[in-house]
């Protein structure tokens, strides 16, 4: 059976990210009942980042799957087995979670030798880079998935991005200090453009799903 990794780096269950990355599940799915689709949510798991432990770079034991034990272990390694990756996460502060960095640590060091600067993953497979931002196209400052889409691209393949622009935050602006964002016309936005964001990511899913079985 093939197998898809959907890694959810955002903190609320329901809202942009979330969304997003259940349509793309459901994308993936319609395809081919044979194909797993399997959802992580970062936020409910207990773990840390890279512990530079170096388990991982020991001579005779070298491993491109981080080995420090903890509740990303079992995550890790089934990425290591997967045919696709997706990873989705809202933007804060032009970055993505501190809990997707943290993943991101964990997923890439192992790839790099310190022998010759190569990054070599267990296997390579299709990826999908989802970012859901407060900015518009035309003005954001999202660094996206920074200096780790160069070490997705060089151990995993290039990736596809999918972005949600110009968000929610929340569902009812007048219970917050947010007078510097116009409820009406993020209102006007989403009826505009949310729909088309979410079949964006279901087409995403669909396309994933037909290239792993080609």
């Amino acid at each position: 059976m093939k197998k898809i990794m959907i890694i959810d780096g955002g903190p609320r269950k329901t809202f942009n990210t979330a969304s997003m990355l259940k349509k793309f599940a459901e994308g993936a799915a319609s395809v081919d009942g044979d194909i797993e689709v399997k959802t992580v949510r970062l936020y409910g798991l207990d773990y840390k980042g890279c512990m530079s432990c170096m388990a991982c770079k020991i001579k005779g034991k070298a491993t491109n799957v981080c080995k420090f034990k903890d509740a990303l272990t079992p995550i890790l390694e089934d990425i290591a087995q997967a045919d696709g990756l997706v990873l989705g996460s809202p933007i804060y502060f032009g970055d993505v979670t501190g809990q997707m960095r943290t993943f991101l640590e964990r997923l890439a060091f192992p790839w790099l030798s310190y022998n010759d600067y190569s990054m070599t993953a267990p296997k390579r497979m299709p990826v999908v880079l989802l970012e859901t931002m407060n900015g518009v196209p035309e003005r954001n400052n999202s660094q996206g998935y920074g200096s780790m889409e160069y070490c997705i691209s060089a151990a995993l393949g290039e990736p596809e991005r999918l972005i949600a622009y110009n968000t929610y935050q929340v569902k009812n602006y007048d219970r917050y200090e947010l007078a510097g964002f116009s409820e009406e016309a993020k209102r006007a936005y989403r009826e505009e453009h949310w729909e088309e964001d979410l079949q964006r990511a279901y087409e995403a899913g669909r396309r994933m799903a037909e290239n792993i079985l080609k």
